[in-house]
C-alpha cells in the first residue's frame, strides 16, 4: 500500500536514483554486504526523510538488507513525487507527495507508524514524536532507531533527561562523519544552490547575514564569503561569536543586522530568530530564507499580519509589501531552502551521512537484545562506525594514510614515557 501523487513518474525518478548511485560509492559496498548479510530480515523499518534521490537510495539499500520499508518524506516541500513514484515501482511502501498540507503531511507520517516498525530513520523527530504521543501501544515493538538532525536530538536529548523516551535512538547527526561534513560542506553548498537556482541574482557584494554559527552557519558563511558576500553572523553562544569573529565576519545583534543585510539565511534551529523588531527595519528588496529544520525560525505569522499584500514574486519565492512601500521576499514558505527551493545537500557527501544511517540501523539490528533503562536511552554512534566511514571515503578518493607504529601508540597512551 501507499499513497503518492502519481506513479507514471516513474521512470523521472528512476533516472535522479541511478544518477545519485553512481555518485555514492559508500552505500554501494553496503549494499553489497547488506545483500549478502540480510541483518534487516523480518523487520519493518520506518523511515521520514527528505524524500528525494539520495535518500531514494538509502531506502534500496536497507531494502537489499531485508527490510521492510515504510516511506515519507519530512518536509512538505522537500518531497520529489518522481522519486516517490521511482521507490513504488520498485514494490516499497511510500506515503508522501509534495505540497502536503499540514494534514496530509501528518497523516502520511501516521502511515509509516501504523505498520508497526522495528527501526525508524528520523529526520527532525516527527516519527518519534507522533509514535509516543499518538500510538504508544506500538512502542514495544521497537527496537530502536536514529536520528539525523541537530533539531531531532535536541528533541530526544529533552525526552531522554525526563525519561520519556523509551526506546533507544543514535544520535546520528553527532558522528564527526555526519556534522563535520554533511552540516558543514554539504548545507554550505546546497542552501547556495538553492539560494541562486531560485533567485537567479548575484551574491558577490550584498551583505548576508547568517543566523547562527554551528556547523551548518560555518558553511553557510564560509560559503557566501567565498562567493563574494560581506558575511554577518548573530549568536546568542560567545563563544560561537567569539569564533565566527575570529573566523574573520562581523558579529552583532539581529535588529542592528536587519538594517543592513540584502540576504538573511537561518540555521540555528530555534524559532523566532527574525521576527517584528527586525522586519520592521529591513531594507527593501531583502531577501529571507531558513536553512534550520522547521519552517519557525522566520516568523511568517507576524510578517503576514505587517504586510498590506502578499503576492508570489518568482516561482518559490513570495512577496510581502509593507506600509511603508518596502517588499520584503522569503524563499520557499521559510522551510529548508536547500530541499525545498533545491536537490539538497549532494550525493557525495549524502554517501557518508547515509553510510552512517545504515551502518547504525544494522548495529541496532545486532543488538537488539541489549536492555536500556530509561534515561539512557541516547546512544551515540559506535567510533569503529564513524572510522570507517571516514577510511572508506579515503579509499574511494585514492588517499592513503600513515599509521601508528607500535612504539608510537605506546608513548601516546603511556604517562610514564622517556
Amino acid at each position: 500500500m501507499s499513497i503518492i501523487r502519481d506513479e507514471s513518474l516513474w521512470e523521472s525518478g528512476e533516472r535522479k536514483i541511478k544518477w545519485v548511485e553512481g555518485n555514492m560509492p559508500l552505500l554501494n559496498g553496503i549494499k553489497e554486504q547488506f545483500e549478502k548479510e540480510k541483518p534487516f530480515k523480518g523487520l519493518k523499518v520506518a523511515l521520514s526523510v527528505h524524500l528525494e534521490a539520495k535518500t531514494a537510495y538509502l531506502c534500496k539499500v536497507l531494502a537489499a538488507g531485508g527490510a521492510d520499508m515504510y516511506i515519507t518524506g519530512s518536509n512538505p516541500l522537500s518531497t520529489q513525487d518522481d522519486v516517490a513514484a521511482a521507490l513504488v515501482h520498485d514494490g516499497l511502501n511510500v506515503f508522501a507527495w509534495h505540497g502536503a498540507t499540514d494534514e496530509e503531511y501528518h497523516d502520511h507520517i501516521s502511515q509509516v507508524v501504523k505498520a508497526g516498525p522495528n527501526i525508524i530513520i528520523d529526520d527532525g523527530g516527527d516519527i518519534v514524536n507522533i509514535m509516543h504521543n499518538e500510538y504508544k501501544e506500538l512502542i514495544p515493538g521497537v527496537i530502536g532507531g536514529c536520528e539525523e538532525t541537530t533539531t531531532g536530538i535536541i528533541r530526544l536529548v529533552a525526552m531522554n533527561k525526563e525519561k520519556a523516551l523509551k526506546f533507544p535512538m543514535v544520535l546520528v547527526n553527532n558522528a564527526n562523519c555526519k556534522h563535520l561534513f554533511d552540516n558543514r560542506y554539504g548545507t554550505g553548498q546546497s542552501v547556495w544552490d538553492g539560494i541562486d537556482r531560485t533567485t537567479n541574482l548575484i551574491v558577490a557584494g550584498k551583505y548576508v547575514v547568517v543566523a547562527g554559527y554551528g556547523w551548518c552557519g560555518k558553511g553557510v558563511s564560509m560559503r557566501a564569503k567565498g562567493l563574494g558576500a560581506k558575511v554577518i553572523v548573530t549568536e546568542v553562544d560567545p563563544v560561537k561569536a567569539a569564533e565566527a569573529v575570529m573566523d574573520g565576519f562581523t558579529v552583532m545583534k539581529m535588529t542592528e543586522a536587519a538594517k543592513i543585510g540584502d540576504i538573511f539565511v537561518t540555521v540555528t534551529g530555534c524559532k523566532d530568530v527574525i521576527c517584528k523588531d527586525s522586519f520592521v527595519n529591513m531594507k527593501n528588496g531583502a531577501i529571507l530564507c531558513n536553512a534550520g529544520h522547521f519552517d519557525c525560525e522566520v516568523n511568517l505569522k507576524q510578517l503576514e499580519a505587517m504586510a498590506e499584500k502578499k503576492y508570489l514574486a518568482r516561482n518559490n519565492i513570495d512577496g510581502y509589501t509593507m506600509p511603508d512601500g518596502r517588499t520584503l521576499f522569503v524563499i520557499g514558505e521559510g522551510r529548508l531552502v536547500n530541499l525545498a527551493a533545491g536537490d539538497g545537500h549532494p550525493a557525495e557527501i549524502m554517501d557518508m551521512s547515509f553510510a552512517i544511517q545504515a551502518l547504525c540501523a544494522k548495529f541496532l539490528a545486532d543488538n537488539r537484545d541489549v536492555k536500556h533503562e530509561p534515561g539512557d536511552m541516547v546512544i551515540g554512534v559506535p567510533e569503529s562506525v564513524d572510522n570507517e566511514v571516514a577510511r572508506q571515503k579515503l579509499f574511494h578518493w585514492g588517499i592513503e594514510i600513515d599509521t601508528l607504529t607500535p612504539e608510537q601508540e605506546k608513548y601516546l597512551n603511556s604517562w610514564n614515557v622517556e
